[in-house]
């Protein structure tokens, strides 16, 4: 093995030197910037809500039955939800648990738990679960009124099994609709790009305050961050009355329609405030529309004294609380108005 020479004092007071001349620096360090700053705070609002709400998100498994007799077999599926009640509420998409044999909820602390279906309603895409426990975690729910385009948002979920991914983005829009599985229209949908995946659905949409402010709902398949969530002041009426009744009471007229163009000629000679309305193709026997004397070939332009072009002004307007009231349905027929006199039954 080759030795190496050893330092003359010539040489070895060079390297003294030059270590005493690093000995005095010290490591420089990059300024501190206002991005660095707005970076923190971003960091600091995100990671507080995760932190805050992640104990009452839960993973939601189902079994569905499919097919019958020889046909029959068992399938599986899974979501979010979060608790909103200390003693075990839950809320979650209907399209989770809809259908479903067995509904098995595990929190985020690892504890399994079998759950109840208290209410489902389709049509805003919402259900209620509970299970039977005692001082949980719960969710602070907020306003989705105060929600303002480009504000930070939270979403916490499953996505794909694994539980309780967090995912930060903004409020894209505001006021969006969406088509329910059943085909009725959803308002007051909030649009993010906080990134959703299958599994996500029935997750909380937090605010910086760690408040749920939507439900997430869905997501366009193929799209770059477009996502949606149900409105939560949209949500707690629903909830309610999933709680109160087990399901969202709803009226009917007892009429088949379609959507369709007015002439101008029409708007102008009416005054009408929108360019479509609902034309009546069908009327059930013995139904509310019948009673009221609703005729095929009606154009219906206002009910309830608020304008209708086209079948999703009537569903907005069935809610529970006309339910049995007389309403006032103006029709055009045959180049008149006429102003009928109808009462919603419910729809079963």
């Amino acid at each position: 093995m080759r030795s190496l020479a050893p330092l003359s004092p010539d040489a070895f007071g060079a390297v003294q030197a030059l270590g005493d001349d690093f000995a005095g620096l010290t490591p420089r360090t990059p300024a501190a910037s206002n991005d660095d700053g707005l970076l923190d705070a971003y960091s600091r609002a995100v990671t507080g809500a995760a932190e805050e709400v992640s104990p009452a998100v839960v993973f939601i498994q189902v079994r569905k039955k499919s097919g019958t007799g020889r046909e029959a077999r068992e399938l599986s599926g899974s979501g979010s939800g979060f608790v909103f009640t200390p003693d075990g509420l839950i809320i979650t998409n209907s399209h989770v648990v809809s259908g479903a044999s067995r509904i098995d909820v595990t929190l985020e602390d690892g504890r399994e738990f079998s759950a109840a279906l208290i209410g489902d309603d389709p049509d805003s895409d919402l259900a209620v679960l509970r299970i039977d426990a005692a001082k949980l975690p719960a969710v602070r729910l907020g306003h989705s009124q105060q929600v303002r385009v480009g504000q930070l948002v939270v979403a916490i979920g499953n996505p794909f099994g694994f539980q309780c991914t967090v995912t930060a983005g903004v409020v894209s829009a505001l006021g969006r609709s969406l088509r329910a599985s059943t085909g009725r229209l959803m308002d007051d949908v909030i649009q993010t790009d906080a990134a959703l995946n299958p599994g996500n659905s029935g997750g909380p949409l937090l605010n910086s305050r760690a408040e749920v402010i939507g439900v997430n709902t869905a997501i366009i398949g193929g799209a770059q961050g477009i996502c949606f969530a149900t409105a939560i002041d949209s949500a707690k009426v629903t909830v309610m009355e999933l709680l109160r009744n087990g399901r969202v009471r709803r009226g009917r007229l007892g009429l088949a329609g379609e959507n369709t163009p007015v002439s101008r000629k029409i708007i102008r000679h009416f005054e009408l405030p929108m360019a479509t309305a609902l034309r009546v193709t069908a009327v059930a026997p013995g139904d509310p529309a019948e009673r009221a004397g609703v005729e095929p070939g009606d154009l219906v332009i206002a009910l309830d004294g608020r304008a209708v072009s086209g079948f999703d002004d009537v569903h907005r307007l069935l809610s529970g609380e006309r339910l049995g009231k007389r309403l006032e349905m103006v029709v055009l027929r045959r180049g008149q108005r006429l102003t009928l006199h109808i009462t919603p039954g419910e729809r079963v």
